[in-house]
């Protein structure tokens, strides 16, 4: 089997990265989601175990203590963590796998694993962006700004990203995700031991 990947993919709150995340998971069905740990409650249409494990910040906190994440940070107030047997999964196993998460999260994915993919989803512009968030109705003005700000901050990792996709068009990003992945797929060094394969045949 071609060396599996991972992907891993950031973005601004507000900038649409879950739901072409989603996407990409419906077109490309092959590929596993790692779901994250979270202490915050679920919203509305959330699935337990689908879109996060929702856990108390008591036993977030004792599988800390535990060292069950390979990363995990605090981010408006709830923790947010990727667990280390999802990762050990993917590795022993040979699975392909997409993260969503934060760039502080992304980049400690990055110092302890090799191999992985790095997507960051920007949204059109910072208006657009601000838009996008006050459009979301519940939330107050003080958080509102507290996320933008945070996106600010955000946007000063995206130089060590190997992809950026400008989320102007759900479907057009869509496209371009799923474009990355296929084209990872086909990479001459995740392909060397088919190549092998190949020119060790004998001809009948």
């Amino acid at each position: 089997m071609a060396r599996r990947l991972f992907i891993v993919v950031s973005a601004p709150s507000g900038a649409g990265k879950s739901s072409i995340c989603q996407k990409l998971l419906q077109v490309c069905p092959e590929i596993k989601f790692s779901v994250s740990y979270t202490s915050r409650p679920p919203r509305p249409n959330e699935v337990d175990g689908k879109d996060y494990h929702f856990i108390s910040r008591e036993e977030f906190q004792t599988r800390i203590n535990q060292g069950e994440f390979v990363e995990w940070v605090e981010n408006y107030g709830n923790l947010y963590g990727s667990s280390a047997k999802t990762m050990e999964s993917f590795i022993h196993d040979g699975q392909d796998l997409l993260l969503d998460i934060e760039p502080r999260g992304a980049r400690k994915i990055k110092q302890k694993f090799r191999g992985g993919v790095y997507v960051f989803v920007l949204p059109p512009s910072r208006d657009e962006l601000l838009r996008r968030l006050e459009g979301r109705g519940c939330e107050t003005d003080k958080v509102i700004q507290y996320r933008f700000d945070q996106a600010e901050s955000e946007l000063k990792e995206i130089s060590w990203y190997d992809y950026i996709i400008f989320n102007k068009d759900l479907e057009t990003a869509v496209n371009q995700l799923v474009s990355i992945y296929r084209a990872q797929k086909c990479k001459r060094s995740r392909l060397q031991r088919e190549i092998k394969k190949f020119i060790s045949e004998t001809p009948i």
